[in-house]
């Protein structure tokens, strides 16, 4: 607890505070995107901002856990996730095989498509069917980047989610 006047102490400092307050996407790496595709990162990178636990799992020497700004970027087959402190200086970088990835996010791509097919000329059975759907794979997904993180970086689930929709949209080739 605070009062004014109060100053902070070096404990106060080094407290954990485990969450991205700033994301962005390596724009090189998306190669074309669509109306709905810029709505969607809109809304994971909002929806995200507001709300996320994410706290890398390495210990730094000077006790830092957090807030965080991350970058993601695909290089060479692999997803990239920068970890730089609030004040944008460098902690780590978290490097993750996509290969497991390939699949959901095709079919991510694939029932994202008949989602926004269905919005436009489906019944409100047909569309609630398809969104079912949708949200089962990105669940799935969502489980998957949990396992994959594990021992590096500790999410919830709704992090994981929205970081797979980042993810997906890296993939977009257009």
């Amino acid at each position: 607890m605070h009062f004014a006047g109060c100053r902070r102490t070096e404990a106060d400092r080094n407290m954990a505070d485990p969450r991205i307050i700033d994301i962005k996407l390596d724009e090189r790496t998306i190669l074309w995107r669509n109306a709905d595709v810029e709505q969607e990162r809109r809304i994971a990178i909002f929806d995200l901002l507001e709300d996320n636990m994410f706290a890398p799992q390495r210990v730094h020497a000077d006790g830092y856990a957090g807030p965080y700004k991350v970058v993601l970027r695909v290089e060479d087959g692999r997803l990239v996730i920068e970890i730089n402190r609030e004040d944008d200086s460098a902690l780590e970088a978290i490097i993750l095989g996509l290969g497991r990835f390939r699949r959901p996010i095709r079919e991510y791509f694939a029932i994202c498509d008949s989602y926004y097919q269905a919005i436009s000329n489906a019944s409100p059975a047909q569309i609630e069917t398809v969104d079912m759907a949708r949200r089962g794979i990105h669940n799935d997904a969502a489980e998957m980047l949990r396992e994959r993180l594990e021992g590096k970086i500790a999410v919830d689930f709704d992090t994981a989610r929205r970081l797979f929709t980042l993810i997906c949209v890296l993939h977009i080739k257009g």
